[in-house]
């Protein structure tokens, strides 16, 4: 379903003198209003401080026409360069392919057709087996093929006779099944050339880029004497290769997943990159979507003198309304405040357009009274998954793209119909941190993990103090370099979040706008990665956890991910250690010893996912624990599964209900660099409770005031 007002930008990211350009879908007849604003406050709870976008029309106001742009999901591969070719005089086709979806209507595996002409020739997938279709004729085998096995399908046109024939041979036989045949018939004439593109996995529509996508893996497709692609090269980017006598590369389309098991793969190896022939299949998927292409509306380039900080393009048009953000960043080595806020911008992408699938009625009026943000990705997968969930095949969504509408990457954002908060995740849940430090008036600047990622610890040294917010929990090898090294040099972070640094993405120069993720052995995860399917085809590093790569969290934070449960929230009670002569400075000004049962993300600062501290993953000898959660229901929770043997069983020896805790933590480093944990998703939604004015928020300032070294006074 098509958004009435919808869009995205080309980056996310920028600094003063860049430009950044705006794509816009617009239902409206009228012309749409887009003016520029400071993302301050995103949460529409009527029951805390209301939102807060700062208009700047001073610096961007335009009106501009209004017109339709459309997403097309669908993966398929492309061959513009085959257009000019000739076909052999006599024509033979034939692939590998390993279907998800058999039974579902056609899914072409390999094309050369002109769409309105019907001119041209089609190798297709029907439930009633495969089908070869040229012109207006056809031929279909007439025997299901079935799930997830590899078959060898083909197709031969002789022009001389007008012969067709079809066929398909499962690699494996299976006892009782009929799933092998060939049939043939008799062309009434033959068109096979068309100067049109070769397609892998779809073939050319009239009104959409393409049609009848496959899902599922396909292997070595090749024309006899045209074209023979090899799927195992160029792994790690979108181009195919053609082997064949014309040279006719191609390029992928919407992102299919690659480094995938092939027909040939036996299980001795399981790195694509040490025996790529068992990795020649691509799967594609017909609910894939990388780049939408929509065309330029107008752009925006940053003023020398702007400050740092997230920013939104917002968008109305009659009673639509969007909000694109982005985020203006500093030159690096040119910080305009002392505290850096790291907004976790892998976090997002990955978990951007999750469909949940809870979107009903009471959710729908929530969203109405509170005049939230209007679209879910429940009714508008159009514009693609996340990678938390499942394509309609029923595997996993590996890749995530930010060339696309956004909805759960937007203010006011609401992800769940939470009822003793406001149901807020990432960059909405982030702005109660960001609304905290507007209400302290802290100056911050703000960076990106793909900043931080492309430019390194030199991005953060000069900061006194670096924040993250709710949930950083996706990382990449050059972002946990960037944290270790800034604290092992004197900087302080505090980690105001739970489940963070817990799995590994890739990144790859040569596709651009996407983020890669392998759901491996453990972990919480709603999809698992096939056996031998671990590698990343973006960077070739084995994925999931960081913990797997011996780099568990408790390195960098002193904490990891312990226990999830529902999003609900409760306190944390002070430890000795808090009134100590060399910790209480922290809990100066904190009334009760048992804190933070309050708050706007699940009622409670200690919540949904916690972290706690363990020595045998890393968290330093003098890690110092703070405070402890506690008041977890046990039909709530549940331990990670990376700790667990059995039924009752743990790895660390605890009990489950010992497991089930957020640590708060302090750490000293070398050169004065420190580290201050909360180890909870939750945390920050209470920081807004009371106008700002509670226990969560006077220690949040107390830890922020030492670090950044701000010399402010509590101001209540």
């Amino acid at each position: 379903m098509t958004a009435g007002l919808i869009g995205y930008s080309d980056r996310i990211s920028v600094r003063s003198g860049e430009t950044i350009a705006f794509k816009v879908s617009s239902v409206g007849p009228t012309p749409y209003h887009a003016m520029l604003v400071r993302i301050v406050r995103g949460d529409p709870n009527p029951d805390g401080p209301p939102p807060k976008l700062e208009d700047l029309s001073d610096l961007f106001d335009g009106r501009f026409a209004s017109r339709v742009q459309h997403a097309w999901p669908g993966s398929y591969g492309l061959v513009e360069a085959a257009r000019e070719a000739r076909l052999p005089a006599s024509l033979h086709v034939e692939a590998l392919i390993w279907p998800t979806l058999p039974e579902d209507g056609p899914q072409t595996v390999i094309s050369r057709r002109d769409p309105t002409s019907g001119a041209g020739f089609a190798l297709v997938l029907t439930p009633e087996g495969m089908a070869f279709e040229t012109g207006k004729d056809r031929v279909v085998v007439g025997k299901k093929l079935r799930g997830r096995i590899w078959y060898r399908v083909w197709a031969s046109a002789d022009p001389e006779t007008g012969t067709l024939r079809v066929g398909q041979q499962p690699l494996v036989r299976a006892f009782g099944t009929d799933d092998e045949g060939e049939a043939s018939g008799k062309a009434t004439g033959l068109d096979l050339d068309s100067a049109s593109p070769v397609l892998i996995a779809a073939e050319a529509a009239m009104d959409r880029p393409a049609r009848r996508c496959f899902n599922g893996k396909i292997e070595a497709p090749r024309v006899q004497g045209f074209a023979a692609w090899d799927f195992t090269r160029h792994m790690d980017s979108m181009e195919i290769e053609d082997t064949g006598p014309n040279g006719l590369h191609g390029r992928l389309v919407n992102l299919p997943t690659r480094a995938m098991k092939g027909s040939a793969w036996t299980g001795a190896e399981r790195d694509w990159r040490r025996a790529p022939h068992h990795y020649a299949a691509i799967h594609f998927h017909e609910d894939d979507l990388h780049d939408c292409g929509w065309l330029d509306d107008f752009s925006f380039t940053v003023p020398k003198d702007m400050k740092s900080g997230i920013y939104g393009m917002q968008l109305t048009c009659g009673t639509q309304r969007d909000v694109i953000p982005f985020v203006v960043r500093p030159q690096v080595g040119k910080p305009q405040a002392k505290v850096c806020y790291l907004a976790a911008t892998f976090t997002y992408q990955v978990y951007s357009n999750f469909s949940r699938g809870m979107y009903d009625d009471a959710f729908r009026k929530r969203v109405s009274d509170w005049k939230a943000y209007p679209h879910n990705p429940d009714e508008h997968r159009d514009y693609g998954l996340s990678t938390y969930n499942h394509h309609r095949d029923g595997s996993g969504v590996a890749y995530s793209s930010r060339l696309r509408p956004l909805l759960t990457w937007r203010p006011n954002f609401l992800s769940f119909n939470d009822e003793a908060g406001s149901g807020l995740r990432h960059l909405p849940a982030d702005t109660h941190l960001t609304g905290w430090l507007d209400r302290m008036n802290v100056p911050f600047d703000v960076i990106t993990d793909h900043d931080l990622d492309e430019k390194g610890v030199e991005l953060l040294s000069s900061y006194k103090v670096v924040l993250t917010g709710s949930h950083p929990e996706y990382h990449t090898e050059g972002t946990l370099d960037a944290l270790q090294a800034y604290t092992e040099t004197g900087g302080r972070l505090m980690y105001l979040g739970g489940n963070g640094f817990y799995w590994r993405v890739a990144l790859s120069p040569k596709v651009p706008g996407a983020i890669e993720v392998r759901r491996t052995e453990g972990g919480i995860r709603t999809w698992a990665a096939e056996p031998g399917e671990y590698y990343h085809a973006f960077d070739g590093a084995y994925g999931g956890l960081w913990r797997r790569s011996d780099r568990a969290p408790n390195l960098l934070c002193g904490i990891g991910f312990s226990s999830q449960g529902t999003f609900v929230g409760d306190s944390y009670r002070q430890s000795p250690a808090a009134r100590d002569n060399t910790h209480a400075w922290i809990f100066e000004g904190v009334k009760d010893e048992l804190f933070g049962g309050y708050g706007f993300s699940g009622g409670g600062a200690a919540g949904f996912e916690l972290d706690r501290l363990d020595h045998r993953l890393g968290s330093p000898l003098n890690a110092v624990v703070l405070a402890s959660s506690e008041g977890h229901d046990r039909r709530n929770f549940v331990v990670v599964h990376e700790e667990r043997l059995g039924f009752t069983t743990t790895i660390p020896g605890q009990t489950l209900e010992q497991l089930i805790r957020a640590d708060m933590t302090y750490i000293e480093k070398p050169k004065g660099g420190a580290v201050f944990s909360v180890g909870s998703i939750t945390y920050c939604g209470s920081l807004p409770h009371n106008r700002f004015d509670n226990d969560v928020s006077r220690l949040t300032f107390n830890v922020l005031n030492r670090f950044g070294e701000l010399g402010l006074k509590w101001p209540f």
